[in-house]
C-alpha cells in the first residue's frame, strides 16, 4: 500500500499546508463541476431519451415475433436496453478496480479521469448516428459510455476525502449532486424546446432526439475541463509494486484489503442492495412511462425535468437533515419513501400524466439526497491512502454491480410482457437494503477505518 507524502499524510487528506481555506474551496468548486458535466449524460441520455429511442430502433429491426438477434441470440426488442445496461456494468466491474488501484499507487487521478471522461463523452456524441435499424450501434455506444462514466466516477469520488474534512463532507457531497441536478435540469429545458418544436426547426422527431443525445456528450466533454484545471493530484511514494500491475492482481488485492475492514464491507453490501433499486428505477423509468403507461416523450421530458429541479432542493435539504439526525438515519428515511414510490408506481393508471408527475416529484425529493449522503458516509469508512481503490468498490455498488436490477427487469418483461411486473420486483432491493444498513454500527466502522469520528453521523 502506498503512503502519501507530507502534504497528504493526515487521515482526512488535509494538513495545515494543503488545507488553506481559499485553495480548498477553489478545489471543491472545481470538483462540483464534474457532476455538472457528466450528470447531463445520466439525465438526458440514460434516463430520458436513449431507453425509448433505442427500444424503437430495436423494434423497427425486429422480426415478426418482436425479437432482434444480436450475435444470433434472440432478444425481445423491449428488453434490449435493459440488457445493454447490464452488460455495461459488467464491463465496468472489470475495469474499475484496476483504475482505482492504479490511481492510488501513482497518485495520478487526473489523467485517468480525463481519459474515462472523454471516452464516454465521445461515445455519447456518437449517438447522433443512431438511426434506422442500427440497434447494435446504439447498444455498443451505451455500453462504452455507461462503463466510462462509472470509471470516471471512481476517480471523481476518490477526491472527496482529500478536499473536504470529516465534518463538511455531507454538505460538499450534497452540493456536488445539486450542481449535477441543476445542469441536468437546464439541459433538459433546452432538450424540451428542441424536441417539442422540432418541426419549426426543420427537424424530424428522430433528428431532434439524436441531437439531444449527442449534445449531452458535447456538454460532458466541454465542462470536464473545469475539474481538470482545478483539481490537483497528491504525490505518493512507491509501495513496493509496480504502479499498475495485473488487473486481476489489483482486484484480488483490493478485495483482500477490504476483508480487513468488515464494517466497511457491511455498509457496501447494504448500499449494493438498495442502490441497485435506485439505479434501475432511474434507467428504466422512461421505458416504463412510454411503454406501460402510454405517456408521450414530452410528458417524460417534463417529468424528468421536475425530478431534476426538486432533486437540487432534495439533495441540499437532506444534507441539512443529516446535520441534525445523522446521515444514516436520513438515508434510512429516504429508503422508506423509495419503497412507497415503487408501490404507487405499480398501481399508477395509464394515460394519467398528473399522477406520473406526482410520482416524479417524490422521486426528486429523495433521489439526490440518498445518493449524496451515501457517498459522503462511505468516505468516512475508507482507510487513508486507499481512496481511489475503495471508491472503485463503491462505484461497483453505485453503477458497476447494479446489473442485477436491470437484468431482473429485462427478464421479467421478456417472460411476462408487462413492465408492471418488472417494476414491483424492485421493492425487495429497498427493503433488504434498509435492514442491512440499519445493522451497520457506523461510528464503530469509522473508528475501525482509522478515521476521526464526526460529532453527528
Amino acid at each position: 500500500m502506498s503512503a502519501e507524502t507530507a502534504d497528504t499524510a493526515e487521515p482526512t487528506g488535509l494538513t495545515t499546508n494543503s488545507a488553506d481555506a481559499a485553495s480548498r474551496r477553489r478545489e471543491q468548486r472545481g470538483w462540483y463541476f464534474y457532476d455538472f458535466a457528466c450528470s447531463v449524460y445520466s439525465t438526458s441520455v440514460l434516463t430520458v431519451f436513449l431507453g425509448p429511442y433505442l427500444t424503437s430502433v430495436a423494434k423497427a429491426a425486429a422480426d415478426a415475433d418482436g425479437f432482434v438477434h444480436p450475435l444470433g441470440i434472440p432478444v425481445r426488442a423491449g428488453s434490449l436496453f435493459a440488457y445493454a445496461v447490464s452488460v455495461s456494468v459488467v464491463v465496468a466491474v472489470i475495469v474499475m478496480p484496476v483504475v482505482g488501484a492504479a490511481a492510488d499507487r501513482t497518485g495520478r487521478k487526473k489523467p485517468l479521469l480525463a481519459v474515462a471522461a472523454y471516452v464516454g463523452a465521445t461515445a455519447t456524441t456518437g449517438m447522433f448516428f443512431l438511426d434506422g435499424h442500427r440497434y447494435l450501434l446504439g447498444a455498443f455506444l451505451l455500453i462504452v459510455a455507461n462503463a466510462s462514466i462509472s470509471v470516471s466516477m471512481v476517480l471523481y469520488n476518490a477526491y472527496l476525502p482529500q478536499i473536504a474534512g470529516p465534518d463538511e463532507r455531507d454538505s460538499v457531497s450534497s452540493r456536488g449532486w445539486a450542481f449535477g441536478y441543476a445542469s441536468g435540469a437546464f439541459v433538459l429545458i433546452l432538450n424540451l424546446v428542441l424536441y417539442t418544436g422540432h418541426d419549426s426547426f426543420g427537424l424530424s422527431e428522430s433528428d431532434a432526439v439524436r441531437i439531444c443525445l449527442a449534445s449531452a456528450g458535447v456538454w460532458w466533454g466541454a465542462f470536464t475541463v473545469v475539474p481538470l484545471r482545478r483539481l490537483r493530484d497528491r504525490r505518493v511514494t512507491p509501495g513496493g509494486e509496480g504502479a499498475v500491475g495485473s488487473g486481476w492482481r489489483q482486484l484480488m488485492a483490493t478485495l483482500r484489503d477490504m476483508r480487513r475492514h468488515p464494517l466497511t464491507l457491511s455498509f457496501l453490501l447494504a448500499y449494493l442492495v438498495y442502490n441497485d433499486g435506485v439505479q434501475t428505477v432511474i434507467s428504466q423509468a422512461s421505458v416504463y412511462g412510454s411503454e406501460e403507461l402510454g405517456l408521450d416523450q414530452t410528458t417524460l421530458i417534463t417529468a424528468v425535468l421536475l425530478v431534476q429541479v426538486l432533486a437540487v432542493a432534495g439533495a441540499l435539504g437532506m444534507g441539512r437533515l443529516a446535520r441534525v439526525y445523522g446521515a444514516k438515519r436520513t438515508i434510512l428515511g429516504s429508503l422508506v419513501v423509495w419503497t412507497l414510490i415503487l408501490v404507487a408506481g405499480y398501481f399508477l393508471p395509464a394515460d394519467a400524466p398528473v399522477f406520473f408527475y406526482l410520482l416524479a416529484s417524490a422521486i426528486g425529493l429523495v433521489l439526490g439526497g440518498s445518493q449524496a449522503l451515501s457517498r459522503s458516509l462511505f468516505s468516512h469508512l475508507v482507510p487513508h491512502g486507499k481512496e481511489a481503490e475503495y471508491f472503485s468498490a463503491y462505484e461497483m455498488s453505485d453503477r458497476g454491480l447494479s446489473w442485477l436490477g436491470p437484468l431482473v427487469f429485462g427478464i421479467a418483461y421478456q417472460l411476462t410482457g408487462s413492465y408492471r411486473d418488472a417494476i414491483i420486483s424492485l421493492v425487495i432491493f429497498f427493503v433488504v437494503g434498509s435492514v442491512l444498513l440499519a445493522r451497520v454500527p457506523i461510528r464503530q466502522a469509522v473508528a475501525a477505518a482509522g478515521n476521526p469520528v464526526p460529532e453527528r453521523i
